[in-house]
């Protein structure tokens, strides 16, 4: 039987809470403002697209850095199947087709189940923005060309992870009605230039990381900036993240007390502040740490954005029930 130990390993399951995160806020601020509810057929799906995507996007940038000669022995984070010589490249081929497909089945079965047809003018806007996160996720570093290779990632991240995961499910939930006529809800660009920013953070502390095997055959936003300014970088995305939260959480919590829901604010209603001094552990580490040593501070971002999403979801939910 074969080990499946080093296509689990290249899958980077740890990094799927991040992917979710976007999502779960979506969702959840799709109910403060539209008292919408979802089929869970629709939740299923759209949980299993964005998952697929990001295991996809996973597999894709590891074949992609191996063709390209960028991971090498030197490598400064964990080691995976293919670059660890437990996979072979056609078996990594094999399992990126097996999840384009199940990318593409879960996201079709999403927009069958949240709007009720594959043939309508909404359905066509989801398919194509699919279609085009598929495409972003395997060309990371995939390709002659791949524009992870040329400092384009973080704005790969932010329009993806952020943008689109954040307004692309409310946009799932409420059948496209949160940004059709007069319900446009533009506040909700806010929170998801929230998860934006703070996923590029993901990507940045992992390419001031990995600065030195990159920097052969590879340009990053970390690269251009070199290490200092690359942290200094890193603090301005998380700072950022919660400015604009802080902000939507005004307007939600203005038009609340405006709606007649609200005449007061209690303690549950700052849940959302709880991740704080995590993200202030996770800049402490970043600016202590070095090369490989910062690697524990990926998946600290990564669960401390997971645990804001729920909470920042459930305080806004809290501020009209």
């Amino acid at each position: 039987m074969a080990d499946i130990r080093p296509y689990i390993a290249s899958m980077r399951l740890r990094t799927v809470p991040l992917s979710l995160s976007g999502v779960i806020l979506g969702t959840l601020l799709s109910y403060v403002y539209f008292d919408i509810h979802p089929s869970w057929m629709t939740l299923l799906f759209l949980g299993l697209t964005t998952v697929s995507l990001q295991i996809l996007s996973n597999l894709s940038n590891e074949l992609g850095d191996v063709l390209h000669g960028t991971d090498t022995e030197d490598r400064q984070g964990p080691q995976y199947g293919l670059n660890s010589g437990r996979m072979t490249i056609k078996a990594m081929r094999i399992e990126i087709g097996i999840f384009v497909v199940l990318t593409l089945v879960f996201g079709l079965s999403m927009i069958y189940f949240a709007l009720g047809s594959l043939f309508t003018l909404r359905s066509f806007i989801l398919l194509l923005l699919g279609i085009a996160a598929i495409r972003g996720a395997m060309h990371y570093t995939l390709g002659d060309n791949p524009y992870g290779y040329r400092g384009l990632g973080d704005l790969f991240v932010f329009i993806f992870f952020g943008l689109v995961s954040v307004t692309g499910a409310a946009f799932v939930v409420t059948k496209g009605d949160a940004f059709i006529y007069e319900n446009f809800a533009w506040e909700l660009f806010l929170p998801a230039v929230t998860i934006g920013l703070w996923s590029i953070g993901v990507l940045n502390v992992n390419n001031i990381r990995d600065m030195k095997t990159d920097a052969a055959n590879r340009v990053t936003v970390a690269i251009k900036l070199g290490e200092r300014r690359a942290k200094i970088y890193q603090t301005i995305l998380i700072v950022l993240g919660w400015l604009a939260f802080t902000a939507f959480f005004i307007i939600t919590y203005r038009l609340a007390v405006l709606n007649g829901r609200l005449t007061s604010l209690s303690w549950y209603h700052f849940l959302w502040l709880l991740p704080l001094p995590l993200h202030i552990l996770h800049l402490s580490g970043v600016w202590k740490r070095h090369d490989r040593e910062l690697d524990p501070m990926l998946p600290l971002l990564v669960m401390s954005t997971f645990l804001f999403a729920i909470l920042a979801g459930t305080s806004c939910l809290l501020l009209v029930r």
